[in-house]
């Protein structure tokens, strides 16, 4: 078994090894600050629409959209490409940065591969490319997870050599989801991820989950105080919370002051779009827009 084990690692090294051998130079994460919201590839509503959807964003004082290209089930390497191109050109006209984000499985490394060099070729009808990327850590599927570390770290690899000038976020499940679950992803790569991204952005949900105020700050403190633990103090972190239709005002009220008062956090926001509401947009400006 280790011998197999061994040979699917080299197997991924080589798949990628023309252009994974060194990571590039660290890009401009500013993008990944202030306030942002999330649309993935199941937001039909917001592709329809891409106009006014984007002006009511824009509304709220969003920085930055985070938009889902693919996952690895998906049936093509960017679902919907002109529809979501004419809502990359809708948002940017109104001055609204745009990051894509790809969910790799680790379970076929030459479709991650594509799909993850498909955020950097993309380009909307007016000719403009993305103005971040990132890779949604969090597939499971695949068990074993030493080679799933070496799966991600091969993509990450990738993904930062080629990037150049455009930025790169890690979103990954909060360091406190690990620490409950310690099977999930036994000896994540955090020190290594953190040299070949340029941001972190911890999915710290609580919405359903955890109930109350005090629940909530907790999970959502100790995972911002873990993850910076782990990574060091110079990588943003932007903190994503929710799911916001999900969340009681005094859920709300806790996710707002457990960032505010970690005192580094660079970007807020709350998944996703579809599901923030009116009251859970007010909740959020105590963190101001960025």
């Amino acid at each position: 078994m280790r011998r197999l084990a061994l040979a699917a690692v080299t197997a991924v090294v080589l798949v990628l090894a023309p252009i994974a051998a060194h990571a590039g130079p660290r890009a401009d994460p500013g993008v990944f600050f202030g306030l942002g919201t999330w649309v993935d590839v199941y937001d039909a509503p917001a592709y329809r629409s891409p106009g006014p959807t984007a002006a009511k964003i824009a509304a709220r004082g969003v920085k930055t959209v985070y938009v889902e290209t693919a996952n690895d089930r998906s049936p093509v390497d960017v679902v919907n490409p002109r529809a979501l191109g004419l809502f990359v050109d809708a948002l940017r006209a109104r001055g609204i940065r745009v990051v894509a984000w790809y969910l790799p499985g680790f379970v076929n490394p030459t479709l991650d591969a594509r799909r993850s060099r498909a955020m950097l070729s993309f380009r909307t009808p007016k000719g403009a490319a993305f103005d971040g990327v990132a890779l949604d850590i969090e597939a499971l599927t695949l068990k074993n997870a030493a080679l799933r570390t070496a799966r991600l770290l091969a993509l990450s690899r990738m993904l930062r050599a080629e990037a150049g000038e455009t930025p790169i976020a890690a979103i990954t499940y909060p360091s406190r989801g690990f620490e409950r679950h310690p099977t999930w992803w036994p000896g994540f790569p955090w020190v290594q991820v953190t040299a070949l991204v340029d941001a972190w952005i911890p999915m710290t949900y609580t919405g359903g989950g955890f109930k109350g105020y005090d629940a909530t700050y907790g999970y959502v403190a100790r995972s911002l105080r873990l993850l910076r633990a782990a990574v060091g103090p110079d990588v943003p972190i932007h903190a994503a919370g929710g799911v916001a239709n999900r969340m009681t005002p005094e859920e709300l009220k806790a996710y707002v002051d457990a960032v505010s008062d970690e005192g580094s956090v660079s970007g807020w926001s709350l998944y996703d779009f579809e599901t923030t509401g009116p009251k859970a947009w007010a909740a959020l400006a105590p963190l101001g827009t960025g």
